[in-house]
């Protein structure tokens, strides 16, 4: 299973998909393009596309096989073909395009959501918002100053039995919630092979892809999904599973900042291939209550009460224990006799991607902020702390965080916090 679709839909058969939908007043219409045609950004926009409302009129990719390809599935869904284009900056020129689906490299994120904004377009954006907690910074600061409706991939906060979950950790049954434990233990993953450097495929614009990340000779390993193992691009796991897996810690216990941070891993399962961040890694944060640690694995899919992803929040009368596939209550015992009742296993009843990209449409059709399932804020705080836990590990420190100064009180922390721009490329400021 890819990471990012377990437990939203894969990409949805296109015939499917022209069954159901309908014609639409072109008042009615919300005519939507795509950054990123891959992976997760079509899923979007297949989901998207269940609501009849939304219009797919352009696609934007770097790569002119992936634009293709794209072209000929959504011919399968009855969807006029949409102009193609391979800068992004020349697709938000079109007036018509009323919002636009960000699902590009997290090196990408913050550029094109500004731009976007900037053009006037509404934005669904994928996670994790930012590569540095620099951007997320400035993309916070971006969505407030112009006001428009910005939902973040972290379909689980649509779906309802993560909002049941946390309804219960926070009733107080669980009685004192001391620690909280969040993992991704992903089994699927194998070693990255060591690959020569190579010139770019045909069609694909490589400059353009590398964008605002370091020149470097194109290298098949850290192309499409594979960036998500590079530094240059990305965070590894702690910010692809992670966002979405840390984002109920800090919204199950009601948090935001930690006080402090360290970690501990490295690349112990593959020590040789490709890949440059951690494989094994477990980061531990300091709350005012409470601490949370965050592990992940890669290669084994043995992880915490007998899940290979998941939060469990632990508290002085029994565990909820949380993942894609469900919730659980297993009660704390004195003796024979539980402290609490259990609950047995509450299996989802619903799709987290569809509800949250149609929560998406339903707030540029109410133009009711306060509706969206998952905000910036939702967005930022996720990266935040996952981006502090990857510092932590680089630092090789137990780091201090100053949430005032929105810096670490030591100096070796701070220098992994900032973006770094190459090709010309400038920050956007805010």
């Amino acid at each position: 299973m890819l990471a990012g679709f377990a437990g939203a839909s894969a990409i949805l058969p296109m015939e499917l998909l022209a069954g159901m939908r309908r014609t639409v007043a072109p008042a009615d219409r919300i005519n939507v393009g795509l950054i990123g045609c891959n992976g997760m950004g079509f899923a979007d926009l297949s989901s998207m596309l269940k609501r009849s409302e939304a219009n797919c009129i352009a696609l934007c990719d770097v790569d002119q096989n992936v634009l293709s390809q794209r072209t000929a599935d959504l011919a399968k869904a009855g969807v006029k073909k949409p102009a193609l284009y391979g800068d992004y900056r020349k697709m938000l020129e079109n007036k018509d395009i009323d919002a636009v689906i960000i699902g590009t490299p997290d090196h990408w994120h913050c550029l094109q959501l500004t731009d976007a904004l900037e053009a006037g377009k509404d934005v669904y954006c994928e996670k994790p918002i930012a590569n540095s907690v620099q951007e997320a910074g400035i993309m916070l600061a971006a969505v407030k100053k112009h006001g428009r409706p910005v939902q973040i991939g972290q379909w689980q906060r649509s779906q309802q039995h993560f909002a049941d979950a946390v309804a219960f950790v926070r009733s107080g049954k669980l009685g004192n919630i001391r620690l909280v434990k969040a993992w991704a233990y992903q089994g699927w993953m194998k070693p990255v092979p060591v690959k020569p450097d190579q010139a770019p495929p045909a069609g694909v614009d490589y400059s353009m892809w590398l964008g605002p990340a370091p020149e470097r000779a194109f290298n098949p390993n850290r192309f499409h999904f594979n960036f998500r193992w590079f530094w240059d691009y990305a965070g590894g796991l702690m910010t692809d599973w992670g966002v979405h897996l840390i984002d109920y810690v800090l919204h199950g216990m009601d948090a935001t900042h930690p006080k402090s941070v360290m970690a501990l891993g490295g690349k112990y399962a593959y020590p040789d291939d490709a890949s440059e961040t951690p494989d094994t890694l477990q980061t531990v944060y300091e709350f005012d209550n409470f601490t949370a640690l965050w592990e992940h694995a890669t290669g084994i899919s043995g992880g915490n009460y007998g899940r290979n992803h998941g939060i469990a929040y632990i508290g002085n009368n029994g565990t909820l224990v949380l993942d894609r596939g469900g919730w659980e209550v297993i009660p704390e015992k004195d003796g024979d006799k539980p402290r609490m009742e259990a609950v047995p296993h509450q299996s989802p009843s619903d799709n987290g991607l569809d509800k949250n990209t149609s929560n998406f449409i339903d707030v540029m059709q109410s133009g009711d902020l306060s509706k969206l399932n998952t905000s910036i804020e939702t967005g930022y705080y996720a990266a935040l702390v996952s981006h502090l836990g990857n510092a932590a590990y680089k630092s090789g420190q137990r780091l201090t965080w100053d949430s005032n100064k929105l810096q670490f009180e030591e100096a070796e922390g701070n220098k992994y916090l900032e973006a770094q721009y190459h090709n010309n490329w400038k920050i956007p400021v805010y």
